[in-house]
């Protein structure tokens, strides 16, 4: 139904050093992930460590290859990549948007792996009045320089929410009253026919994987995108503005 190409573009946006992560860490900063070398060990890396207990930063340890592909610099087994936007709370996102009269209009992506999809998707949703986007923590594309420009700055005014148990997570919508639908393939409901004008969270993933199974039980409904070509897919950033769209054509029809 879509494509998500992967991103091979390098990530830029990154610290290495211990201290230099342990000091950003107690500046507020916002990191995406942090990679740790195997076999490193020593009293400041127990620090960097023993910190990251009490932090929802996700960690990843890695051989030294893979750290010199990143950097050939002292990283002394470790590296951090910042996101250059603040990360905000769903619990916080979604009462308030209850709290103005709103229906909640989520966006939800799984496995979605190219930072320029990504920046596509927010600008499309900045255009289509979503309220947030929510992104795993492991598995997804996060935030970098790359999908900010791409999005045309609107990752700087959508909120986009980090997600470390995405099962939880639509659980919590569900529990919210929002209704969650899986756009996918795997089902019958064309989109255009498929009621979608309440609180709603749309979830889209990768065509190579789809949506997790386990979220895909989750969903209320699924839909799919009507297909009149011989192409079978179509770019994950399209689809999610086809969506998106068909949305706000239910809901201005709902109001008429």
């Amino acid at each position: 139904m879509y494509r998500d190409n992967n991103n091979k573009k390098k990530d830029t946006d990154f610290l290495f050093g211990i201290r230099s992560i342990i000091e950003a860490i107690e500046a507020g900063r916002t990191i995406n992930k942090i990679l740790l070398q195997n076999g490193v060990r020593g009293e400041l890396m127990e620090e960097l460590k023993t910190i990251l207990r009490g932090e929802k930063i996700t960690i990843q340890k890695v051989p030294s290859q893979k750290m010199d592909r990143v950097t050939r610099k002292n990283h002394q087994g470790a590296i951090a990549f910042i996101s250059p936007i603040e990360y905000q709370p769903l619990d916080q996102i979604i009462p308030d948007i209850y709290e103005k009269g709103e229906s909640p209009f989520i966006y939800i992506l799984d496995r979605v792996t190219d930072v320029r999809n990504l920046g596509s998707i927010a600008r499309s949703a900045e255009c289509n009045g979503v309220h947030a986007i929510v992104l795993p923590s492991r598995g997804s594309a996060l935030v970098t320089a790359d999908a900010v420009k791409t999005s045309a700055g609107a990752l700087n005014k959508i909120p986009v929410c980090i997600e470390h148990n995405l099962k939880e997570t639509i659980q919590y919508l569900k529990d919210y009253g929002v209704s969650v639908v899986g756009c996918t393939e795997k089902t019958e409901n064309l989109l255009p026919t498929t009621p979608l004008k309440g609180a709603v969270a749309i979830i889209m993933g990768s065509e190579e994987n789809g949506i997790s199974s386990e979220y895909l039980k989750m969903c209320d409904n699924r839909v799919k995108i009507p297909m009149f070509g011989t192409i079978e897919s179509l770019n994950v950033a399209v689809s999610a503005s086809i969506v998106m769209y068909e949305v706000n054509r239910q809901r201005m029809l709902s109001e008429d």
